[in-house]
């Protein structure tokens, strides 16, 4: 199964978080311009004091868009209705790229992704610069191991954007799994450059575009970024998936001592001590 990972709106999270799920249930039920709970003003003489049982319940109704319903969705896991939401926005407005795209990304989070495709591709025929749709077309055809068509749609969303440290992580990914680990490792710098914290948190933003962050062999992916990191000058993060290198069985952790990437770093005693054989690992006499 893909492993993408995708982030929303901090007002939608907010509100999945802090309403109860009755609640909840409740807002998504009635959606946006529903009448309110009670048209009697709070001090008319109409107005009947709360029962006890009335008085403990808070019934949220927040005033959500078709969009923002949807997103709500998203963030909660509940691709099945989302998906039902994005469906009517598209349809509604077939022009609009964003819908198209939030709609792949409700199918694709579902595991269907023919019609993902589709509807990312519709995304980027209807705007050809919108780089998250074409990344979102390279995740597909990264999970169905077409690396070079990953690669490609990768590279199209850089040339559209290239300020964004998600489309060139994605990219090292594909190249990776493509066994092109030199230019895995150019990209994965370049990532970093933009954003040094990239794998410390989710690089996705506003719920439009997914990054898949699954490889075969995570012992030499490991290897890969801590060499990364060591040409960055990063030694608290070379050391960090050394150690997951280590810990993952990489048995060629020795050819560091011969790679010009680690020269600044190889004599640090972190980095000695990671090089020193387990006790389990020494040969027995």
């Amino acid at each position: 199964m893909i492993r993408t990972s995708v982030a929303f709106p901090a007002t939608v999270l907010l509100l999945s978080l802090c309403m109860p799920p009755a609640a909840q249930s409740q807002s998504l039920v009635d959606g946006p311009g529903a009448p309110p709970a009670s048209t009697v003003a709070p001090h008319s003489p109409q107005a009947q004091p709360p029962s006890p049982a009335q008085s403990s319940t808070i019934v949220v109704r927040p005033d959500l868009t078709e969009e923002q319903m949807a997103d709500l969705y998203m963030a909660r896991k509940e691709y099945r209705e989302a998906s039902q939401l994005y469906k009517r926005l598209a349809e509604q407005n077939p022009q609009n790229a964003v819908y198209l795209n939030k709609l792949g990304i409700s199918l694709h989070q579902q595991a269907a992704l023919g019609p993902a495709l589709r509807y990312y591709e519709r995304a980027v025929k209807v705007d050809p610069t919108y780089a998250d749709a074409e990344n979102n077309i390279g995740t597909i055809y990264y999970q169905r191991k077409k690396y070079g068509k990953a690669i490609k749609a990768y590279q199209k969303a850089i040339a559209i954007r290239n300020d964004m440290p998600v489309l060139y992580s994605n990219l090292a990914y594909a190249y990776f799994e493509d066994k092109k680990y030199e230019e895995a490792i150019a990209s994965f710098r370049q990532a970093l450059a933009l954003d040094p914290q990239l794998f410390e948190r989710n690089s996705s933003r506003n719920g439009s575009i997914l990054q898949d962050r699954t490889v075969g062999d995570r012992g030499k992916f490991y290897f890969l970024l801590a060499k990364s990191f060591a040409q960055a000058g990063n030694l608290d993060r070379c050391l960090v998936y050394l150690r997951k290198a280590k810990d993952e069985g990489y048995k060629q952790l020795a050819a560091i001592k011969m790679d010009p990437a680690f020269a600044a770093v190889i004599k640090n005693p972190a980095i000695q001590e990671i090089l020193a054989p387990r006790p389990e690992d020494t040969p027995q006499i």
